[in-house]
């Protein structure tokens, strides 16, 4: 509430004395850059139709730049465009282009730091090194950007929106494609990010670390060179969020390493090599999930405690589980498995009989990988029925108790 009151507060005080400069070719203004050094705090500025080769558009006060019919802002690729290094300041409606790959600076289109309670909405970014690159701010918003670049190589390419030291910001129905990474977090806290679609990225769709207590929910991650990356973070919220197609020999919808206390439920992982691949978590919540489609739809690694599997669903897979090891302190019960061979006497809707869900050919494939082209034989359906009856490789205590019969709704 103190916040909000702040930012009224500002509002009304730059209305007292704000006024509207129009840039454009045949206007007494005609570079952005001009109108800049010549703005108040509180003016709005006003680009019209048209292209504008301009860069290194430094903003040290707090203005509005809003564009009409999409006016393109060309960097001429040899640095920034805009540097924002103000609170209170809004780009909207901008075409921006060209800013080439950089080895030794991030040079991007539009580059944040130090600022509070800023927003960019409703721009295109393209041909870029790095979209949106933020440092040491907070409360800002960027919502509604469509963002992507040329680069195929990971060397040669940034990252869509990428935030550094940063909170309680949020990030939003952004459209991202062809960066490095779509979206990247780093010390980044109590920021949510929510309605983006993050494909065709070279890395991941969205990658983050050293990041608690985030929210990222209601995102498509389709077709990237991995889906998500999530490590070293605590306290993290994933809901709502579709992983699909993200395909690859090292590939996966979502790679949790060294998360701890977080809360995974209605997500859902389609066709992807491996759906979740899960490394030194603990105290995770899985519930509501849809595994359909994948490889594997979940590879759990070592160091894994605590964690929680309820009321997911496992279609189609060709494993639903592979764990590495010979202790298990997750639980597993109340899912549906699609393979389960039990019966249900008493008509509850839960199977008699437990389901282990680790098959022995799993353990297999894990250690000799090219042992897959035996997957649909008979001889894999006799080591897994073996395996079952006398359990060797896998922990005794990894069974789902309550398998259900029916999927989750």
């Amino acid at each position: 509430m103190r916040n909000i009151l702040f930012i009224a507060f500002l509002i009304f005080v730059f209305s007292l004395h704000a006024k509207q400069i129009e840039v454009c070719a045949t206007c007494t203004i005609k570079s952005l850059k001009k109108a800049v050094e010549i703005a108040k705090s509180g003016d709005e500025i006003v680009v019209k139709k048209g292209f504008y080769k301009e860069s290194n558009i430094v903003i040290t006060k707090p203005v509005t730049i809003r564009g009409e019919n999409n006016p393109i802002i060309d960097g001429g690729g040899l640095n920034y465009i805009f540097q924002i290094k103000s609170d209170s300041v809004t780009i909207s409606g901008l075409k921006l282009q060209n800013v080439q790959a950089n080895y030794t600076k991030d040079l991007a289109a539009i580059y944040i730091s130090k600022s509070k309670y800023f927003t960019i909405n409703n721009n295109t970014l393209s041909n870029i090194f790095f979209g949106i690159l933020i440092e040491k701010s907070q409360y800002g918003e960027i919502k509604n950007n469509a963002i992507s670049s040329i680069t195929k190589q990971e060397y040669n390419s940034g990252n869509g929106i990428h935030l550094w030291n940063c909170n309680h910001m949020m990030i939003h129905g952004n459209k991202v494609s062809e960066m490095r990474d779509g979206i990247y977090l780093e010390f980044t806290s109590k920021s949510k990010i929510y309605n983006n679609i993050s494909t065709k990225n070279i890395r991941y769709g969205l990658h983050f670390m050293f990041s608690d207590e985030n929210e990222y929910y209601n995102n498509i991650f389709a077709n990237n060179g991995a889906g998500v990356a999530v490590m070293f973070s605590k306290f993290i919220k994933i809901y709502r969020n579709k992983f699909v197609k993200n395909w690859g020999s090292a590939s996966y919808g979502l790679l949790l390493k060294e998360i701890n206390d977080a809360q995974l439920f209605d997500n859902v992982f389609d066709e992807n090599t491996i759906g979740i691949n899960t490394e030194g978590c603990s105290r995770i919540n899985y519930k509501y999930n849809i595994f359909i489609r994948n490889g594997w739809a979940v590879k759990v690694s070592g160091a894994c405690y605590a964690n929680k599997f309820r009321n997911n669903n496992f279609i189609s897979n060709a494993f639903n589980l592979s764990f590495n090891g010979r202790i298990n302190d997750s639980d597993f019960d109340g899912n549906f498995w699609d393979d389960y061979a039990g019966y249900d006497l008493d008509k509850d809707g839960v199977g008699d009989v437990p389901y282990r869900p680790v098959k022995l050919f799993s353990y297999i494939v894990n250690k000799s990988p090219e042992t897959i082209v035996l997957l649909r034989s008979l001889f894999v359906d006799m080591i897994n029925f073996s395996e079952k009856v006398a359990p060797v490789f896998t922990p005794d205590n990894l069974l789902d108790n309550n398998p259900l019969m029916n999927q989750v709704k």
